[in-house]
């Protein structure tokens, strides 16, 4: 974007960060953003609650002597009028929602980058720029024989390494170099927060252009389908699509999960890292990423949903078109009833006579008529051979759905999350596959949160009866299935 004074005089007129910025208000502002969504990442927020959170702020700055005549209702109808707020109603609620705007976020990033910084570092963004620029280069060779080139001599820098390390010569890195990508770290993870509420927007924009279409389409039904799922397709099939789908591929991964906690708390611990002092919530930020993923694919799927019922409601007005115009020709017959019009009114282009055979229709057949015969019911006696009979009438296994419930959530107050076959193994099933199948609907229909990782399985084992009667193993196996927590992992409670 040229940064010419047109632009710029534009810009400074219409766009909501500079308007915040320039607003005699802007301190208040920033402040009780930051506080509120930014710091906690909150992604959205009741208005009772905002209104709550703003009248103990204001209450503070008035108290320090600063003058805000307003109410906390009235500043927060005027930030969301000028774009500092998203104010919007959620699915299946009256009650007015907010949420911080991209516009803020841009904002609050440059005041805080406005801060004096003790350390900067540029050794660690000079060797991310140069990775990346590696990575292009290596991703985009088409030649074979130069992509070799570039694996051996890979390899070859590692096993060097490893050669030096098996001789005692272990480098460590210093605390300059530490502190330089622990900084970088910070910020970049920051900054990705903060790209989610553009990534949803920017969903939001596509989602409005093709509602824009529908509303002003004036060509046949079935082109209009197809424009609109070009255009449902090509929400998911653009850049940012592709990419956030990508970063929720890697992130969603229990591996992987794992793996950021602890190389972060091997991290944290280290002596010049301490020295930083850095924000207890960097402990957990691969959690905040997941929640402001979760809520931005959210955000993807009500959106879907409001397509469908949009396109559902256009339906149902052309149905309605069509039987008035049937109306209309119903009426129009009943009133020309008495009055004939004159003339030939109805023509056949081409007269034929039916030629009906008699031998053509089939013979008549008497209809049968059903014999019923009726019979009284007496009472009978249970016979003694029958008695096997008789027992497995009433040996029927009966598996307690609200019991299985009970285990999963008295399992998930140990822990956030469990697989269905470490829960098999802490609690064996006691009634075999027919348990297994109502712990997998337990999973399906939404009574817990959960996922399915189809790249791994598990093999479920339990103890069952032959035909014959003896014990014998059973198994079973099917996707990992894991039961998640229903809170979000920065509520997780400390007390069980």
């Amino acid at each position: 974007m040229p940064l010419d004074f047109a632009t710029l005089e534009s810009l400074r007129q219409n766009h909501p960060a500079w308007r915040l910025l320039c607003s005699p208000h802007a301190p208040l502002i920033a402040a009780f953003l930051q506080r509120v969504f930014v710091t906690p990442n909150v992604r959205v927020m009741a208005q009772a609650n905002l209104v709550e959170a703003l009248d103990d702020e204001l209450f503070a700055v008035r108290e320090a002597g600063a003058e805000f005549p307003r109410s906390a209702q009235e500043y927060l109808n005027d930030w969301a009028e000028h774009g500092y707020l998203r104010k919007f109603y959620a699915q299946g609620s009256d009650e007015p929602q907010f949420d911080l705007s991209v516009a803020s976020e841009k904002a609050l990033g440059w005041l805080e980058n406005l801060a004096e910084r003790q350390f900067v570092g540029t050794e660690s963004r000079l060797l991310t720029l140069f990775d990346l620029l590696k990575q292009m280069d290596q991703g985009s060779e088409l030649d074979p024989k130069r992509r070799l080139a570039q694996l051996q001599q890979q390899r070859a820098e590692i096993d060097a390494e490893i050669a030096r390390v098996e001789q005692g010569d272990l480098p460590v890195m210093d605390s300059t170099g530490l502190k330089d990508r622990f900084q970088q770290f910070t910020q970049l993870a920051r900054e990705l927060l903060g790209d989610f509420r553009e990534v949803e927007s920017n969903f939001r924009g596509l989602d409005r252009r093709v509602r824009e279409q529908i509303a002003t389409w004036n060509d046949s039904r079935g082109s209009l389908l197809h424009t609109i799922m070009g255009e449902r397709d090509a929400i998911f099939d653009t850049d940012q699509g592709k990419s956030f789908h990508a970063f929720w591929d890697f992130l969603m991964s229990s591996e992987r999960q794992q793996q950021l906690t602890s190389m972060l708390s091997r991290v944290l611990k280290l002596a010049p890292i301490a020295q930083l002092q850095p924000d207890v919530r960097i402990k957990r930020v691969h959690y905040d990423w997941l929640e402001a993923g979760e809520h931005t694919q959210r955000t993807v799927a009500q959106l879907s949903q409001q397509l469908r019922r949009f396109l559902d409601d256009q339906a149902w007005l052309e149905n309605r078109r069509i039987m008035d115009i049937l109306h209309q020709i119903e009426a129009r017959a009943l009133a020309l009833r008495d009055v004939a019009p004159g003339g030939d009114f109805i023509s056949i282009a081409t007269p034929v006579a039916e030629i009906d055979l008699p031998m053509e229709r089939p013979l008549y057949r008497p209809a049968a008529k059903p014999q019923i015969v009726s019979s009284l019911l007496a009472a009978g006696q249970v016979d003694e051979n029958d008695s096997d009979a008789m027992a497995a009438l009433y040996a029927h296994n009966v598996v307690d759905k609200a019991k299985l419930a009970y285990q999963i959530r008295k399992s998930l107050h140990l822990a956030p999350e469990i697989s269905l076959g470490q829960l098999c193994q802490q609690q064996p099933l006691e009634h075999g596959l027919a348990e297994l199948v109502v712990y997998v609907d337990l999973a399906e229909n939404g009574a817990f949160h959960s996922r399915v990782e189809l790249e791994q399985e598990e093999t479920i084992r339990w103890q069952g009866v032959d035909s014959d009667g003896a014990s014998v193993t059973r198994q079973a196996r099917l996707p990992r299935i894991v039961y998640c927590q229903s809170h979000s992992p920065q509520e997780e409670k400390t007390d069980v």
